[in-house]
């Protein structure tokens, strides 16, 4: 395995990892509040449950290195709508109050990464997918 693998299963284990957490925290933490806070953007409140399951179940599955490419599509549009829908106001480091979109930002960027580059040796989609 050469660096630019390992430095790949790195990431690709570390943003799955995050979006994993965030959408245990969003079941665990009360998924009503969730969906409170999405119906207060003007966000339809269900879109609350979608994002948490695409955290959830999309997080493992990144980890794991299967559906990498759809996973990160779908972490992609999840940032994107966190960005403009309630970030974007407060700019890159927020208004003291609130976090700014640095970090969905970065997200973004890792997720946009595994969306252009090829399939890593150390993945499931690699085992199933790739002839040998």
């Amino acid at each position: 395995m050469n660096r630019n693998e390992l430095a790949k299963v790195i990431l690709r284990v570390v943003l799955g990892l995050i979006f994993f957490v965030h959408g245990l925290d969003k079941f665990q933490g009360g998924i009503a509040n969730i969906v409170g806070y999405f119906e207060s953007l003007g966000i339809p409140g269900f879109l609350a449950y979608v994002v948490a399951l695409i955290e959830l179940v999309g997080g493992l599955a990144m980890i794991l290195g299967i559906g990498t490419k759809i996973v990160a599509a779908l972490f992609a549009i999840i940032m994107i709508g966190a960005i403009f829908t309630a970030k974007l106001s407060l700019g890159l480091l927020g208004d003291g109050q609130m976090a700014g979109y640095e970090i969905d930002l970065a997200l973004l960027a890792m997720s946009v990464y595994f969306l252009i580059s090829t399939k890593s040796v150390i993945s499931l989609d690699y085992k199933i997918f790739s002839s040998k």
